[in-house]
């Protein structure tokens, strides 16, 4: 059905705002965007952000109406500004049967036999951390958590050590920033430094990948899976497209998970009540060295805490959709063309999903009582496109909690702004500070 031949009443309630540039603005620096135009129009209603005009909805049947329909009535899109800084051959880009052949290929960097061999390596760069924040006793821990995690990313995914410390951390830093702007190639823009910053990575990332290429196998780091692994037809992944993908690894093993490990530090923080439940049952749980995949799993209750973490405070607060064949959904007609964003953070705050959905309860994971749902608990999206590096995330979060917790204690500085900045994932806005100590089980 094209566009021309809709009838303007059968499009979802909404406005356009601006000529141009839409309510793309007001949707990169309000938290609140959906939320006022959702109490105003319902929870499917139409603007133009990033240059499209896009239908935004939100809960469970939408959720499951997005995610069920890839390929059919919808495929992956991303704004032009993610688009060119992760590149063309970013698994986030591709659809339809490469996409399914190069994520069946990426797996592997995830299977368990890898999940199992990074998890020394986390521990060893998780203790470091944890005794270099002791020696610095008051600091603001978002941009040191920034830092742990692309250290650990650098390590387990490209084999590189103190990658933070390094240009790479810097260049990497502002190609993030630019990652979700107006796409304007502008000196002094976001966007134009990412871009500029993209081509420095992409420079470092292909002198690593030679120079593994000139060494023996290895299976240590994702990188070396990678360049053993081959398709189905026996191909092996061209140097162009594997520096892409090693780049939107970076990414997916870094920026999100960042802000749901700060996410962590802050509730927790916010509710000793539950620390001292998590601590209760890491006394019960003895570790030993070498720490394994199996010594982490008895830690019931910390997966319950993880599980809310993400739904209070997902690290990805939305995914888009292009409408590939014209479509109806709760009444209202999707053009061809347009794009469609569903609602992370939305559908975890639906109260007829959740009971009291704005207190932190972990027990609402309960295995006896979960109220989770398929399409009503999403922080890793799902489908075809759910993510693929979702068990690492879970990993490195449940490692990390169990060791801050069993050997540190953390307290908020007093009057510091603790909202979130919402882009390019959620964080506090003055960094998160803490007063940082050895925790001796009095507190």
């Amino acid at each position: 059905m094209a566009t021309s031949n809709l009838q303007q009443s059968t499009l979802p309630p909404g406005n356009p705002g601006l000529p141009l540039i839409g309510e793309t603005i007001s949707f990169l620096t309000d938290p609140e965007f959906t939320a006022k135009r959702q109490a105003r129009y319902g929870d499917i209603f139409r603007t133009h952000i990033f240059g499209q005009p896009t239908v935004i909805v939100s809960g469970a049947e939408a959720n499951r109406f997005l995610l069920s329909n890839e390929n059919r009535f919808f495929t992956a899109t991303w704004p032009k500004s993610t688009r060119v800084l992760l590149g063309p051959g970013s698994l986030s880009m591709q659809g339809g049967e490469i996409h399914r052949s190069r994520r069946k290929l990426l797996a592997q960097a995830f299977a368990p036999r890898a999940l199992a061999s990074y998890v020394s390596t986390m521990a060893v760069t998780t203790r470091q951390y944890l005794q270099h924040w002791e020696q610095l006793s008051q600091f603001a821990w978002y941009p040191e958590l920034r830092n742990y995690t692309f250290d650990v990313a650098c390590q387990l995914l490209v084999g590189q050590d103190g990658g933070a410390a390094t240009p790479l951390g810097e260049w990497f830093e502002s190609w993030c920033e630019g990652l979700f702007t107006i796409p304007l190639r502008i000196p002094g823009t976001k966007f134009n430094r990412a871009v500029a910053c993209r081509k420095k990575l992409l420079k470092e990332i292909e002198q690593i990948i030679c120079q593994r290429q000139s060494q023996p196998p290895s299976n240590a780091d994702a990188l070396g899976l990678l360049l053993q692994a081959r398709d189905d037809d026996g191909e092996a992944l061209g140097l162009e497209e594997l520096k892409d993908q090693i780049l939107t690894l970076l990414f997916a093993g870094h920026e999100t998970l960042t802000s749901a490990i700060a996410s962590f530090c802050l509730l927790m923080a916010q509710h000793p009540e539950v620390l001292a439940n998590v601590r209760a049952e890491q006394q019960q749980i003895p570790l030993e060295e070498p720490l394994t995949l199996e010594q982490l799993k008895p830690m019931t209750y910390l997966d319950q805490v993880l599980q809310e973490v993400l739904r209070t405070v997902p690290p990805v607060g939305g995914g888009f959709r292009q409408v590939i064949q014209a479509c109806e959904f709760a009444g209202y007609q999707i053009p061809v063309g347009w794009s469609v964003l569903y609602q992370v953070g939305r559908t975890h705050n639906d109260p007829n999903l959740y009971s009291h959905p704005n207190l932190f309860n972990p027990g609402r994971f309960d295995p006896e009582g979960n109220e989770a749902t398929t399409f009503g608990y999403i922080p890793f999206g799902g489908g075809v496109r759910e993510c693929l590096g979702k068990e690492f995330a879970r990993l490195e979060m449940k490692l990390f909690a169990a060791l801050l917790t069993r050997q540190d204690h953390w307290e908020l500085v007093p009057d510091q702004n603790l909202e979130l900045i919402m882009t390019p994932t959620p964080h506090p806005r003055d960094g998160l500070r803490v007063y940082f100590h050895p925790w001796d089980g009095s507190r």
